[in-house]
């Protein structure tokens, strides 16, 4: 196996993810590096506190940035709020080398995937139920790529 494989990997899996899936991994990647700089502040290996809680940190501003107030104005703010209060969490940790600061800001974190995960299945399942509607002679007569619905889900928010 090259050492490429493993980037490899990762580029096709986030270039065929969609973008709720992008979504998610970026929760994913704040979660592990953000328990990773948790981890490092209880070695006291201040590099990899540094450099863990970085990568985190720069991770929720990413998802912050992503957020378009002109979708959804009131949620964006909300979700701003949140992401705020994460940041501020992570650079507490990083400057004081506080666990407890990462614990705060790994409780919303999981709490925002989990909500995330059931937003998916929600819609995945409303995507399903929509193309079990299509009577069977037409869905089988085409060999049109089914569309996406329209869904006031916003994977920024």
């Amino acid at each position: 196996m090259s050492a490429t494989a493993p980037n490899d990997y990762l580029r096709n899996r986030i270039l065929q993810a969609t973008p709720e899936q992008l979504h998610l991994m970026l929760y994913d990647g704040a979660i592990r590096f953000a328990t990773q700089g948790r981890d490092a502040i209880l070695r006291k290996d201040y590099e990899e506190i540094y450099e863990k809680l970085t990568r985190a940190q720069h991770i929720v501003l990413e998802m912050q940035l992503g957020l378009k107030p002109d979708v959804h104005p009131e949620l964006c703010e909300q979700m701003s709020g949140l992401y705020n209060f994460v940041y501020r969490k992570l650079v507490d940790a990083c400057v004081h080398r506080n666990a407890s600061d990462v614990d705060d800001a790994l409780k919303i974190l999981r709490h925002q995937r989990e909500t995330w995960v059931m937003l998916i299945d929600k819609v995945n399942a409303e995507r399903e139920g929509d193309e079990s509607e299509v009577p069977a002679s037409t869905a089988n007569a085409t060999q049109i790529e089914p569309q996406p619905t329209q869904s006031v889900l916003s994977i920024e928010g």
